[in-house]
């Protein structure tokens, strides 16, 4: 049978779930009855380049989200038909600009799930310093409220010429005809702290300052020093320190990494990770494929289920950054191919069919 099959048959429909890979999720949604919208801003500011990758966050029934402009159209040869002499997956930037650079804009949706609000947040207090790397920016910004404070937290590589990742926690500040990042703080790794690329830790929503670190074994970390606003970008670092570290229990297959938010679920918490898979192409090129996976924690976070990985268009490049309750549904923020920028509204009924 078919994935893309209807049937009325409400097993048939549940085997269509164990199907891995070859897996729609958003084709999913639509059949148990939920639904699709595209975010979009006027291309007018972003010259017609990627959005990408949006969080999103309900603050008391008010949907926020964050989306991340990037200044390159992303290629890639989805059946390996078409490659460019580069390969597969090529990165198309101005040629005036070596620099693969993010910016990123608040939104505000309606209950349409129309953006009614569009501000690029502002970074220019913290912006002073010269870029030392070829990416720029922070990379995949997740959205959360802590202590009555609106937060971004992302990845940032170009404050080292060796591209060296660390999450930066920023605070922004909505106005009323502006977005501002008025503090921002970046986070040493509690353990090793010559990692190279620490990147994709999880906010937990209801947990000010906790992170999901890893999945795989379970770790999560807090920022140890409460930020205040007297940090400036020379001084800003604060330590994290890890307050959870799985030693035994349900270890899975792959390496599961953020992902969404870590968002209340019942009794339980959920997140929704990605892996990747990367691997080069006959000719010797960058090549890689996402899937992504549900992750239901007990609150000693423990892995009660996870999901198979799937897919969430069918395409190699999708990336989960949001996911938050919103009336009777879930909604789900991700990007396709470093192209569009999508939420799904999701019926609690189709998470529970995929966890099992």
């Amino acid at each position: 049978m078919s994935f893309f099959e209807q049937t009325k048959d409400g097993s048939q429909v549940e085997n269509i779930y164990q199907y891995g890979n070859n897996n729609s999720f958003a084709k999913s949604v639509l059949n148990d009855g939920g639904d699709i919208h595209p975010l979009i801003i006027p291309s007018s500011l972003t010259n017609g380049t990627g959005l990408m990758n949006p969080s999103i966050l309900n603050i008391d029934g008010k949907l926020v989200v964050n989306i991340r402009h990037v200044n390159y159209t992303f290629y890639h040869s989805e059946k390996k038909l078409f490659q460019h002499p580069w390969g597969p997956l090529t990165y198309l930037h101005p040629e005036n600009d070596m620099h693969l650079r993010t910016e990123n804009y608040y939104c505000e949706l309606d209950d349409e799930f129309e953006i009614s609000r569009f501000n690029k947040i502002d970074t220019m207090k913290f912006d002073t310093y010269k870029p030392m790397w070829d990416f720029v920016g922070l990379e995949d910004a997740r959205l959360m409220e802590w202590n009555g404070k609106l937060y971004t937290s992302g990845v940032r590589r170009d404050t080292t010429e060796n591209g060296q990742g660390r999450m930066e926690l920023c605070e922004i500040e909505v106005r009323e005809d502006t977005v501002v990042e008025v503090a921002r703080w970046r986070i040493h790794p509690p353990n090793d702290k010559n990692s190279y690329c620490e990147k994709n830790w999880m906010p937990i929503i209801d947990q000010p300052f906790k992170y999901v670190k890893w999945c795989n074994p379970v770790e999560v970390v807090k920022v140890s020093e409460t930020p205040t606003e007297d940090k400036v970008f020379d001084s800003n670092w604060v330590e994290s320190e890890t307050v959870h570290l799985q030693t035994s229990g349900n270890f899975l297959d792959k390496d599961p990494r953020g992902g969404s938010q870590v968002i209340p679920y019942g009794d339980n918490y959920l997140t929704l990770t990605h892996d990747v898979d990367l691997f080069k192409s006959e000719t010797g090129r960058k090549d890689g494929v996402y899937r992504h996976r549900f992750i239901l924690f007990d609150k000693n976070w423990n892995i009660v289920k996870h999901s198979k990985d799937f897919s969430l268009m069918n395409g190699h490049t999708e990336f989960a950054a949001g996911m938050c309750h919103y009336k009777d549904k879930i909604l789900i923020t991700f990007g396709f191919q470093d192209n569009a920028a999508f939420v799904l509204e999701v019926n609690p009924e189709t998470i529970e069919k995929i966890l099992g």
